[in-house]
């Protein structure tokens, strides 16, 4: 093991020690995986096992009981071959009833030796699973530490953290490449089961955001639907990460201004976005669903914001083939198409532009 890598698995296991501590034994584990299946099944299914192998032994007995002897009464019974299966899975057996027949010795030497060791095993697992879901959180920790880069974590998988991660996926983002923070237990557990990297816990909490890889992010959503939680969460994420992309979600216009000088980069406000939408529904029937339709992939077209093509250099912003350019970004300045018609679009400038949906 390497000096960094060594260094990173100790950080790992005092950080997971020290949220451990703070949440208590019984708490939900910080990183939560997709399940294969609940855990009531899982259990079923371990004792529909063990079951299972005490009813085959006890069949293999029944059957060849004339190759066990009762040191008692001589007799073998159903009720013995019963006793003698339990006992002989369980322990060791007790000597009143012991196999004599060379057949009867293989079928305990080859067949019951490993179905004990088995149906142990099954509950030396079952008891000690926490011990064991606890170093395998830990490796896969330290595995999220080492491969987790240029990623997005999304603080909140509510209803509009649940929109947003459903449209990264659209976007190209593999499931692998969002990380969920969220401090419900369920909704952390169904971002998991939909395949991205969950973490229960507090967005706003330095060693969850660590955990996290907020440093080696691409960019965080702030989605939490509390405009004094993503204050704190936009002032803890910029004082870890300086140059990690912000995008926070503001109930309140008027905290706008207190959420963008905590150091998002982008911030939108879902009610005055759905009350411009209302007011001019009013007076119009299709301007909602082509407004949805653009801001989504599972429209016919989208907005994108873009470099300028190689063939669109030097055409008027009017004149762009096969696409709507809208606005221009030029260094720090803005210039609608619709301001100048004589408008050129030039090397280096970002367009914003109405472009048929070839993602789908």
């Amino acid at each position: 093991m390497t000096g960094s890598r060594r260094v990173r698995l100790g950080w790992v296991r005092r950080t997971m020690r020290r949220i451990r501590a703070e949440r208590g034994a019984d708490a939900m584990p910080l990183l939560v995986q997709r399940a294969a299946r609940p855990a009531e099944i899982t259990l079923l299914l371990r004792v529909g096992l063990v079951l299972s192998l005490v009813a085959s032994v006890f069949i293999v007995f029944l059957l060849d009981r004339d190759g066990l002897r009762d040191q008692i009464d001589g007799n073998v019974s159903v009720t013995d071959v019963i006793y003698f299966t339990m006992v002989t899975i369980t322990t060791v057996g007790y000597g009143d009833i012991v196999p004599v027949s060379d057949q009867a010795r293989l079928i305990d030497a080859f067949f019951v030796t490993p179905v004990r060791i088995f149906v142990w095993l099954t509950f030396l697992g079952t008891a000690y699973q926490l011990i064991i879901q606890r170093l395998i959180e830990e490796w896969r920790m330290l595995r999220l530490q080492r491969e987790l880069k240029d990623h997005v974590i999304l603080c909140g998988y509510g209803h509009s953290g649940s929109i947003a991660a459903s449209e990264l996926l659209l976007r190209g983002w593999e499931p692998e490449q969002v990380a969920v923070i969220d401090p419900d237990r369920e909704e952390v557990t169904r971002a998991a089961d939909r395949g991205f990297i969950g973490l229960h816990g507090d967005a706003s909490s330095e060693e969850i955001l660590r955990v996290a890889g907020v440093q080696r992010a691409h960019s965080v959503i702030v989605s939490v639907g509390r405009d004094d939680t993503t204050v704190l969460i936009v002032l803890t994420v910029r004082a870890l990460a300086s140059k990690v992309r912000i995008i926070a979600s503001v109930a309140e216009p008027e905290n706008v201004k207190i959420v963008r000088s905590g150091g998002a980069d982008e911030i939108v406000a879902p009610s005055r976005f759905g009350g411009y939408l209302m007011a001019d529904a009013v007076n119009t029937q299709g301007t909602i669903d082509f407004v949805s339709e653009l801001l989504s992939y599972r429209g016919q077209c989208q907005l994108v914001e873009r470099e300028a093509r190689a063939e669109e250099v030097g055409c008027l912003a009017r004149e762009a083939g096969g696409t709507v350019i809208v606005e221009i970004r030029r260094g720090q300045r803005r210039f609608g198409c619709w301001d100048d018609p004589a408008l050129r679009i030039e090397a280096g400038d970002r367009v914003i532009a109405i472009d048929a949906n070839d993602g789908r």
